[in-house]
């Protein structure tokens, strides 16, 4: 395919950003270096728009086709924001920042799109406009978020909205993607259960939060099991226990949980968060203890449009061919703030084999540039594709 073959011939120079990306990490919203660079490519490149600040420092590329008699305006994004974990790699261009790594890929995305930005401004085979959104804060911060806020959507027209995730355990080489749900709901909540402290020798003078908090945990995890129709995804893991107190002979009289719900479907999101709060606060009553809860709500559970789907398989089959599509990829419980662009337009989010490495945020995870020509050419492709040149 053309541009397959066009991006093989570009990979040593996207392979040089990605490394340049990897070795200088930033992290949530402060990646002022990482999107300057992003800014200065895309005028470099011949962009007919290029907007910063965005989303507080989100970078937003603007393209136009060879003719605009469509009207269309088509969307891609990447995520641009690194992890604070220490690399555990010996790669010559492993992260120069003690603390912070690229462990999930997004130097690889930001390239690859840099990469599609270089071709289609070279070539701007298609009509309509292309919108190139460079995102920070994924990792947590909710830069997606931040940038529907701030209009990137209505600022510039958007219509249609696309982006890819590597993802180790799929060969490099294939995509896979799902209509529908294909990424989790992430929630947060936190339990503080007041009891009345007192000494480890005399139990019956206490009301034991520590015993509450085991029976609370033991309780939510009926929700999933009991509660939720077993042909439904949803998870709820208590992960923090901390008490008051430290001592070994000290009952203490409060304990503070904290954990992560996850659900695959917003009516059962709704529930989870209902059903922990009344789980947490009758089980501590019923030991005569008291139960406050804080949920939070985080990123939305990630859907893809099924008309964009159609057509986000139709552009990856024509780069790999379609025994190298996965139609009905497993969704994941990890959740992903692109989310908040597809809640705002219709759209798709698809998954680039990555090959047998670690797993996205581990410390040994390493983002193989072989991936790099078929995610390019799926992002271009998707221009391409919604908007054909007349």
């Amino acid at each position: 395919m053309p541009i397959k073959n066009r991006f093989a011939q570009m990979l040593p120079e996207i392979t040089a950003w990605r490394h340049d990306f990897h070795a200088n990490p930033e992290l949530l919203y402060d990646v002022t270096r990482t999107a300057g660079i992003v800014a200065e490519k895309l005028r470099a490149f011949g962009c007919d728009e290029v907007v910063e600040g965005i989303g507080r420092t989100g970078v937003v590329g603007v393209i136009h086709g060879r003719s605009d008699v469509s009207g269309r305006v088509v969307a891609l994004r990447a995520d641009m924001d690194a992890l604070p974990i220490e690399e555990a790699t010996e790669l010559p261009y492993r992260s120069t920042v003690p603390g912070k790594m690229h462990a999930c890929g997004h130097d690889g995305h930001t390239a690859m799109l840099l990469g599609a930005a270089q071709y289609l401004a070279e070539t701007r085979n298609f009509d309509g406009r292309a919108v190139l959104i460079f995102q920070p804060a994924e990792e947590g911060g909710g830069g997606g978020r931040e940038m529907v806020r701030d209009g990137v959507m209505e600022r510039f027209g958007v219509q249609e909205v696309y982006a890819l995730h590597n993802m180790p355990g799929i060969p490099v080489g294939q995509f896979g993607i799902r209509p529908g749900p294909i990424m989790a709901a992430a929630d947060q909540f936190d339990i503080v259960i007041e009891g009345r402290g007192g000494h480890a020798a005399t139990p019956h003078a206490t009301v034991d939060p520590v015993l509450v908090s085991a029976h609370v945990i033991v309780a939510l995890q009926s929700i999933v099991s009991r509660n939720v129709d077993p042909l439904k995804q949803a998870v709820v893991s208590v992960c923090a226990v901390k008490t008051s107190s430290e001592a070994h002979n000290v009952i203490p009289a409060r304990v503070h949980l904290r954990g992560t719900a996850r659900a695959m479907d917003p009516e059962i999101r709704a529930f989870v968060e209902a059903r922990i709060t009344e789980l947490a606060e009758a089980t501590a009553r019923a030991y005569g203890a008291h139960a406050e809860v804080t949920y939070f709500r985080g990123y939305p559970v990630t859907i893809n449009d099924a008309e964009a789907t159609v057509h986000a398989i139709a552009v990856a089959e024509a780069v790999v061919g379609p025994d190298q599509v996965m139609r009905d990829v497993a969704p994941m419980m990890g959740a992903e703030d692109f989310s908040y662009m597809l809640n705002e337009r219709p759209g798709a989010y698809i998954f680039l084999g990555n090959g047998d490495t670690a797993m996205l945020h581990h410390p040994e995870y390493v983002f193989d540039d072989h991936a790099i020509p078929y995610g390019a050419s799926w992002l271009a492709g998707m221009i391409e594709g919604r908007m054909p040149a007349r």
